[in-house]
């Protein structure tokens, strides 16, 4: 079974923390590659960070220090803290999957979540 379900979005202020969780089947957590992304109005699906499953994670340079990726084995869910949100965080974020050779190309992903929308303003 394929399951991603992403939760926890809403709208914070610039400086506030959000964590979003993606609640995965078993066939889904096994994968090598999980991975945040986050899509924009107007803007491509890009990246974020992600997790590849001997435990190393990774980000991009401009969460870098903001946001940090867990995982819950116990409970089979990837986590996505965000703190000191900004509003060039606005988007729509979503989990992923793919089974090897882990990258931030959305494209090369077989398995997303629906998403959960994350929205900074004051």
């Amino acid at each position: 079974q394929v399951q991603l379900v992403e939760s926890g979005g809403g709208s914070v202020q610039p400086g506030g923390s959000l964590t979003l969780s993606c609640a995965a089947s078993e066939y889904t957590y096994s994968m090598r590659c999980l991975t945040w992304f986050r899509q924009a109005p107007g803007k491509e699906r890009a990246a974020v960070g992600g997790t590849v499953s001997d435990g190393e994670t990774w980000y991009i340079a401009s969460v870098k220090g903001r946001f940090s990726i867990s995982k819950d084995n116990a409970n089979k869910t990837l986590y996505l803290q965000m703190n000191s949100l900004k509003p060039e965080d606005t988007a729509t974020y979503y989990c992923a999957a793919k089974t090897s050779y882990c990258n931030a190309n959305p494209q090369k992903y077989d398995y997303w979540g629906q998403g959960t929308q994350v929205t900074v303003s004051s």
